[in-house]
């Protein structure tokens, strides 16, 4: 073809227009740059000649195909080359877009840890491949289709233009050249092992695979998304929030050309993070990151809405320490043995003397009433003598590093993610949870730092799980 002489070996797609230099994007996926590739405008005879030669090209082979033709466009699969052709009056001048795979691999080119590799081979019947637009999503695609029909499964792909460049053992759809009915009817019929859905754009692309995947076949869909949650988000409202976790189970987000993260879904009922009375409780997604198990986000039913609700990372927010430390000193009026304990942005509970516990409260619960009131917190009245219980736990080895703000308790990788116990003797100073990077870090000028200061000085330190 005539806009075959614009490529080379680094060239991913070039980009023509009446009356404009020649452009191409260079590179690779999430990797590239545009260049001029031409110092002569294109004139309108000359575009019009490399498009008529392209559409001529669909009669010379029975495996180019014209995808789409309305009255200002045309999509063509001419072997390799993905082009769309757009005319007056559709778009203001005619231009001509040519996109080629600039790299080509095997599932074993991504290099997975078996327990990923297992997850997506094995494991996994409703899988979203999302990223943004040229960042190598159909790319690990079509690897994953290859392994499947190297390894004795049928493959069947759904596509809107057919440009996954697969195998003969793999058989490829067109929706353009057939409605989702009759996509839905052959492969219920054909009974494939998994079904490959490219470029999921409209509500009937999203609905059909929802269709598909609750039949019973495994369906991979390949949608495009700027973060791995915004994949799922496009289900949000397509079909019931319920059914998402059936449809959906995994979210693989590939970003310049690498696996950049996994999700995983779950659907279970529970009270949802931050809330904490117990007749909240209800049917909500966990997505969790399938490397650490990390719970990152929940969805569930908020009133008529569905919800998308992002959680730190850090159960223990900085901000709890610093507001437990100004509550301290409110609760010292009543007694200066008191422990603050963070529950969610808006509880706490506080560890006091029993011999306190009374007048906190107040006669009908009046004082406490008060409180709530002063503080804009709900808060649970708990004896000390409860925080004993805490020092019970085994002995939890540490190393200490100091610097002008901080004490920071360093500890064995194994103890990641657990809860420890700091104690000054029998005596609870902080419960915390250990961070991923196996430590444990206090500000020495907080209420909590300074107890330790003193407990580290008299000997009396020590650290006990949980």
């Amino acid at each position: 073809m005539k806009i075959e002489k614009y490529f080379d070996d680094q060239t991913m797609s070039v980009h023509l227009r009446e009356d404009a230099f020649p452009l191409a994007k260079k590179g690779v996926p999430g990797k590239w740059e545009i260049k001029l590739i031409d110092d002569k405008r294109l004139s309108l005879i000359e575009i019009k000649e490399i498009a008529q030669d392209i559409i001529n090209q669909t009669e010379q082979s029975e495996k180019n195909f014209l995808e789409i033709e309305r009255f200002g466009s045309s999509v063509l699969q001419i072997g390799v080359y993905r082009i769309v052709i757009t005319r007056r009056p559709f778009s203001d001048g005619w231009e001509i877009t040519a996109v080629k795979p600039v790299v080509r691999l095997n599932l074993e080119d991504y290099h997975l840890d078996d327990k990923l590799r297992k997850k997506l081979t094995e494991e996994s019947a409703g899988v979203l491949i999302a990223g943004s637009p040229g960042e190598g999503k159909t790319t690990i695609g079509r690897a994953l289709a290859e392994y499947f029909a190297e390894n004795g499964k049928i493959v069947k792909t759904v596509e809107s233009p057919r440009d996954m460049l697969l195998s003969s053992k793999i058989t490829q759809y067109s929706l353009n050249h057939g409605d989702k009915d009759e996509i839905r009817d052959v492969l219920l019929l054909s009974r494939p092992d998994n079904t490959f859905f490219d470029e999921m754009r409209k509500t009937e692309d999203f609905q059909l695979f929802a269709d598909l995947r609750l039949a019973g076949i495994g369906m991979i869909g390949i949608v495009h998304a700027t973060n791995p949650i915004d994949a799922i988000q496009r289900f949000i409202g397509r079909i019931e929030m319920g059914i998402i976790p059936q449809v959906i189970d995994t979210v693989v987000f590939v970003q310049s050309g690498q696996i950049n993260k996994v999700l995983e879904l779950k659907m279970i009922v529970k009270v949802p993070t931050g809330m904490t009375e117990a007749d909240l409780s209800r049917p909500l997604i966990e997505v969790r990151d399938f490397s650490s198990g990390a719970l990152e986000y929940e969805i569930y039913s908020y009133g008529e809405h569905t919800v998308v609700i992002p959680l730190l990372k850090k159960e223990r927010k900085e901000i709890w320490t610093l507001a437990a430390d100004k509550i301290k000193e409110y609760f010292n009026r009543y007694s200066t043995e008191n422990i603050i304990e963070f529950i969610s942005d808006n509880r706490i509970k506080v560890y006091v003397p029993t011999s306190v516990k009374s007048t906190i409260i107040g006669q009908n619960g009046s004082e406490i009433s008060k409180i709530e009131k002063e503080l804009k917190l709900k808060v649970d009245v708990l004896d000390l003598s409860n925080t004993k219980r805490l020092g019970n736990g085994q002995d939890v080895e540490y190393s200490l590093q100091f610097s002008k703000e901080n004490i920071v308790f360093n500890f064995d990788q194994s103890w990641q993610d657990k809860e420890v116990a700091i104690m000054d003797g029998n005596d609870l100073l902080i419960r915390t949870k250990i961070g991923k990077n196996s430590a444990v870090k206090v500000s020495i000028g907080s209420v909590v730092g300074k107890s330790i200061v003193q407990s580290i000085k008299s000997g009396k330190i020590k650290i006990k799980s949980v």
